[in-house]
């Protein structure tokens, strides 16, 4: 008996002794990992938990810093501005234990969030077979979120760090891969890519607090997927503070069959400000996808008007959009157009204009102002590019004007300069014109760059 006792009593000191060793140990969140591309260019914060008190020590690139754990276990030290390189290089994490992360690369990171045509695999989109045979980047580095679904904000996440190739890419976000490709090719430096989205979300549940009013009234107890800030505390929150160098955000059908509208850009801006905060380094780029026309689903209007919130979102400063109802193709009833390398490439322009200085024209045609000329309206722009044309050759197509009655009808519209200018026969004194207004519209104002035109109107009707 008192041997068996003994025993008891050794093995509970033996479990208890293992238990503060592995309390001890220094660990880090899984974004800071092996094959993980760090940001060039601006501070880089490296972070953990170990037992309280204890000195931390990280070693990358010839420097070397050095933390102390608070009361919590939490500690953070903040390499300086790392140059951009290519060779794979090693970190070292030091406390009572020591952690080696290999292969390490030096250059552009992005994030890339929102809803299902983000989240959409490089494998059930155009030319996938051809795409995934010649994906072989291996200085384009993924790091892809699971689905994680929480009330309150987490400190990690399952995920890790993978170098490009054509198994990797697979299930991997068409549109962050072809945006972050593009980058690479122009920039010649690593690429990091994470990838955070989930299917039919609404916005909501992406941002850092509720909108208020909350609509509809979820149930937080019930942990829905919909309901406000459960995916930013599940897949956001675990990235943070993680240095990189903007934002992508594919999102808003869920938001237009809840019939948001105009409220879609408080939300949007909510959203923006609230990342913004939540990293601490500044006003970040943030570069959304305006969504594509849809045949079925939508009420009429509630496309326009979400399209409508989405234009005016570009106040905020720092943000881009861009346009991309030339590439639904011949299915103007599948939400999920499968051209997502237009797509990318069209948040490429916006990244390699705005933060990598090259000089392109990077936004297709957007409605600045208009003058009524007699029976007849001109129309101004903002990046008309090499001048304003019909993307296919033909008469400008799904314009409407209306005089007072406000009574919208087709209308002629011609190139006259950098204008257009719009008329219709029996509206002799027009007051407002209308432009692509109408949730299937696929129309062909663009500049000469190829850069489509954003559905507009001049009303407030």
């Amino acid at each position: 008996m008192r041997r068996t006792l003994k025993r008891i009593v050794v093995f509970s000191v033996m479990v208890l002794a293992a238990g503060a060793v592995a309390r001890a140990d220094v660990k880090l969140p899984s974004v800071l990992a092996a094959h993980m591309v760090l940001q060039q260019g601006m501070p880089v914060p490296v972070w953990g938990w170990a037992e309280p008190g204890e000195a931390v020590t990280v070693t990358f690139a010839g420097q070397t810093k050095t933390a102390k754990a608070d009361d919590a276990g939490n500690w953070r030290v903040t390499l300086d501005k790392l140059r951009a390189s290519a060779e794979p290089r090693t970190m070292t994490v030091k406390g009572k234990n020591e952690i080696t992360l290999e292969d390490i690369l030096v250059g552009e990171v992005w994030i890339a969030s929102g809803q299902s045509n983000m989240e959409r695999w490089v494998c059930v989109t155009k030319d996938a077979g051809k795409e995934i045979a010649e994906a072989a980047y291996p200085n384009i580095r993924l790091f892809l979120v699971p689905h994680v679904v929480s009330s309150e904000p987490q400190k990690d996440v399952a995920a890790t760090w993978v170098a490009c190739n054509s198994e990797t890419i697979q299930k991997f976000s068409a549109v962050a891969y072809y945006f972050g490709r593009e980058i690479h090719r122009e920039g010649k430096v690593p690429v990091g890519l994470i990838a955070t989205s989930r299917t039919m979300t609404r916005i909501e549940p992406w941002m850092p607090e509720p909108p208020d009013p909350v609509k509809p009234p979820w149930d937080p107890i019930k942990g829905d997927y919909q309901n406000p800030c459960v995916l930013y505390n599940g897949m956001v929150h675990p990235l943070i503070p993680f240095a990189f160098r903007g934002a992508l955000w594919y999102q808003g059908e869920s938001n237009v069959l809840q019939k948001d509208g105009m409220e879609y850009l408080d939300k949007q801006k909510a959203l923006i400000e609230g990342w913004r905060k939540a990293w601490g380094q500044g006003d970040f780029p943030f570069y959304f996808v305006q969504i594509a026309p849809l045949g079925r689903w939508y009420e009429q209007g509630e496309l326009p008007a979400l399209w409508e919130a989405q234009t005016a979102t570009l106040a905020v400063p720092n943000t881009g959009m861009v346009v991309i109802h030339d590439t639904v193709g011949g299915d103007i009833n599948n939400i999920h157009p499968a051209d997502k390398q237009t797509v990318g490439k069209r948040l490429s322009l916006w990244a390699l204009a705005k933060v990598y200085g090259r000089d392109i024209t990077y936004s297709g045609p957007l409605y600045k102002d208009m003058k009524i000329d007699g029976d007849k309206i001109r129309l101004m722009f903002d990046h008309a590019g090499g001048g304003l044309v019909a993307s296919d050759g033909q008469p400008l197509t799904h314009f409407t004007i209306a005089g007072d009655d406000k009574n919208f009808v087709p209308a002629k519209a011609e190139v006259e300069g950098s204008q257009i200018v719009v008329s219709a026969e029996g509206v002799a004194a027009p007051k407002a014109v209308r432009f692509a207004w109408e949730k299937s519209a696929r129309p062909n104002l663009a500049n000469k760059e190829g850069l489509p035109a954003s559905p507009f109107r001049t009303d407030k009707w």
